[in-house]
């Protein structure tokens, strides 16, 4: 009995095992593969088919050569960034006529010469001592003794053959005499055109320190560009740290490319350079701001004569300027001499000349040295500075 209970037990226990094993396999069955990670995840490229499996040929649209979009040419990055860097260029005011836009700026600080004269013309009685406080008015305002000897003369002259004298004739006898007493015979413009076997022309800017020679240098450079020069700045003032960066951010404002050097380099080296640089390039102008000299220094006025000399290993100078302040008055004409004596002056700038009323200096600066009067500046504006036209000054001087 008890061998049939054992045999019945086992006989179970199998069956069960057996039952276990079934239903597992079927759970296994049932249960979906496993799949890969996303990330290694690869298509698998689909092989050609032949037969009847192959897919049919697809139509592809056919582009001629002319129809073919070629991608926009893109500017490089760092052009681009330079392009949106770089400062817009100044348009400088157009020289012909400037000094008579300037007319109110020059009459408000002459009037009390052109309107003393005037003045004392209109008189009813012409006696010595109005004669006397005529010759007074034009030693004040710098005309020179001589000059004002000679225009008294003429006047007194000219008024006595007059006869009756209407204030109109009065305007128009002082106009005439003044614009005689300047002068209408001299060569008042700048020598600024390329000569005719491609050197360009070339400019020197001489000056005591104090005169504003820097900044008359950068206007001028804006001049000749109104004028439609192509020009290069030569920086030779080495010995003050400023007036390098000065000079060339004149030029960057039109344009116009600096030659410098080190500080305290030889002026007569970056003379030299510049004058290399413009003959390279091509350019209209070299325009070269020089040390500002203090005439009582032997050393520095011939080192301003050394300048000049290695210039001229391009070829001749064809324009000294020598700039003047207006507001000095014979202390200029002193200046003027001693430059004179070192370098062959062309033309003479005159700066600050609406700061006083001492607008006889242009008479007496041409009559000592013997060359014109070819720009004055009026004003601290960038286009400020103007060709000097003798009738336009004279009616400033007069007024309405």
């Amino acid at each position: 009995m008890e061998y049939v209970i054992l045999a019945v037990v086992i006989a179970v226990i199998a069956i069960g095992a057996v039952t276990g094993l079934v239903v597992s396999g079927r759970r296994r069955k049932e249960l979906p593969p496993k799949s890969a990670p996303a990330t290694l995840a690869r298509p698998t490229p689909s092989e050609p088919q032949v037969g009847e499996e192959a897919a049919p040929p697809r139509a592809e649209p056919v582009q001629t050569v002319e129809e073919v979009q070629l991608p926009a040419a893109q500017a490089p990055e760092a052009t681009v960034e330079e392009a949106a860097q770089a400062p817009a260029l100044d348009v400088p005011e157009p020289t012909a006529g400037r000094l008579v836009r300037l007319r109110s700026r020059l009459s408000r600080s002459q009037n009390s010469l052109g309107k003393g004269l005037l003045t004392l013309l209109s008189r009813e009685r012409l006696d010595e001592d109005t004669w006397e406080e005529i010759e007074e008015t034009l030693l004040v305002a710098d005309v020179g003794v001589a000059p004002t000897q000679e225009l008294v003369e003429r006047l007194r002259t000219r008024v006595k053959v007059l006869g009756t004298r209407t204030p109109a004739e009065l305007r128009a006898l002082l106009h005439e005499e003044l614009v005689a007493l300047i002068g209408t015979d001299a060569d008042r413009s700048l020598k600024t055109a390329k000569h005719a076997d491609g050197r360009p022309a070339v400019l020197l800017v001489v000056g005591v320190n104090g005169v504003g020679k820097t900044t008359t240098s950068g206007k001028l450079g804006r001049v000749l560009v109104a004028d439609g020069r192509t020009v290069v700045l030569g920086a030779a003032d080495t010995f003050r740290a400023a007036a390098a960066d000065q000079l060339q951010t004149w030029g960057e404002r039109v344009g116009a490319r600096t030659v410098r050097g080190p500080e305290g380099g030889d002026p007569a080296s970056v003379a030299f350079d510049a004058v290399k640089e413009g003959i390279a390039e091509g350019a209209d102008t070299v325009l070269i701001d020089t040390a500002g000299r203090l005439h009582t220094k032997t050393g520095l006025m011939d080192e301003l004569g050394k300048v000049k000399r290695v210039v001229e290993k391009h070829g001749p100078v064809d324009e000294v300027l020598l700039v003047l302040d207006a507001t000095t008055g014979q202390n200029g004409l002193v200046q003027a001499r001693v430059f004179a004596e070192v370098v062959d002056i062309t033309g003479i700038v005159l700066t600050k000349l609406d700061g006083t009323a001492k607008g006889g200096i242009v008479v007496a600066v041409q009559r000592e040295l013997g060359v014109p009067v070819k720009l004055i500046g009026l004003g601290e504006g960038a286009d400020d500075l103007a060709p000097f036209e003798p009738a336009a000054f004279v009616d400033a001087l007069i007024g309405d």
